[in-house]
């Protein structure tokens, strides 16, 4: 299944599930209870989806440098990471956030 983002003002993101499940759950738009097959982000939900996005890429940046240290003070090899981090894979919806936001339009899924 693929996650269609979509809005009035702005070109589709589309996403692979997994991914698109994970940006909603860091969203709050999707959980293991109720999952979100579709849905709307309105004008006035998305700055506090951005901060939640924007906070969820730096825990994951601090945990990945974290790991690397305990590892380099363990003189262990570094662990690998995914090659694509969750800051690539937020960038795009971000970047449609910012722009409904700013046109006032809302962002739909699955509709």
């Amino acid at each position: 299944m693929l996650y269609k983002f979509k809005s009035k003002v702005t070109g589709d993101v589309i996403m692979l599930q997994a991914n698109g499940q994970r940006l909603l759950e860091i969203i709050g738009k999707h959980t293991a209870a109720e999952p979100s097959v579709k849905g709307i982000l309105l004008p006035e939900q998305m700055p506090q989806a951005l901060e939640a996005l924007k906070n969820a890429v730096l825990q994951e940046e601090a945990q990945q440098k974290e790991a690397i240290a305990q590892a380099l003070a363990e003189n262990l090899p570094p662990p690998r990471f995914d090659a694509i981090g969750l800051r690539q894979r937020t960038l795009p919806l971000m970047d449609m956030i910012r722009q409904c936001l700013k046109e006032d339009e809302a962002i739909t899924w699955g509709v």
